[in-house]
């Protein structure tokens, strides 16, 4: 199936659904609900070629997931779309697992992976390097990213003179928390173990979203935090306004 780009969302609805085998009568039916999860409401009687790639992909998404597949096919549409979009994706996906369906999600989003996923294929420059677990597949493709990176690594005695033994999210009064609302102080308490001496060295942290997009990140260096030679393992915490 693909889209025309000459005719309306709406005419490309009632092609695409016929390809993927429904009836003009039971596309009618599904209609409204193909629009709704769609999102692209005012513009389905625009011609697609005037679509933007996002309002493109979700309406494609749209169509598939309400043509009753045995296995879908998903190549990183959580990717587009604002985040009550990707929930909506997300909800679908997981109804579809509960149902028993194929779904196979092509994706870099490692959050994803990891919560929506019971296999993993790891590809590599056209060949299949993993097929196991998540687990092991995202650790696999994370030593991909680190070899294959630009420039000189760290050195490896440098990077295994220090451990992070354990991390925990705190709240203003320093008591232990997973749920925080977004006016409230979070505190990273890090825990490090130190293997030999270190004169110099740097902590850093990422918030990802729920989707798997990075919102926050930051380290000491660049904090301008200056911390002391670590002569002994500690704990480091790391406020958050």
């Amino acid at each position: 199936a693909g889209f025309h780009p000459d005719l309306t969302g709406r005419e490309n609805v009632f092609l695409n659904a016929s390809v993927l085998g429904l009836s003009a009568e039971e596309t009618e039916k599904q209609f409204d609900s193909i629009l709704e999860f769609s999102g692209v409401g005012e513009f389905i009687d625009t011609q697609i070629k005037f679509y933007s790639s996002g309002m493109y992909v979700r309406l494609a998404f749209a169509i598939a997931v309400h043509t009753d597949p045995d296995i879908l096919l998903v190549d990183e549409v959580l990717a587009v779309g604002d985040e009550q979009f990707q929930q909506k994706c997300l909800d679908k996906i997981k109804e579809f697992q509960a149902e028993g369906r194929t779904i196979i999600i092509v994706s870099h989003a490692l959050d994803q992976v990891a919560s929506l996923c019971d296999r993993v294929v790891l590809m590599n420059r056209g060949q299949m390097v993993f097929d196991g677990v998540p687990t092991t597949a995202i650790e696999r493709f994370r030593e991909l990213l680190e070899h294959n990176a630009v420039g000189e690594a760290r050195p490896i005695a440098h990077t295994s003179a220090l451990e992070v033994e354990a991390i925990e999210t705190r709240d203003a009064t320093g008591k232990a928390r997973d749920r925080f609302s977004p006016t409230e102080q979070i505190v990273l308490r890090i825990g490090v173990k130190m293997v030999r001496p270190v004169q110099e060295w740097a902590v850093g942290f990422s918030i990802d979203t729920s989707m798997g997009a990075m919102a926050l990140a930051s380290n000491t260096d660049l904090l301008g935090i200056h911390l002391a030679p670590l002569e002994s393992s500690r704990w480091l915490d790391i406020e958050i306004d």
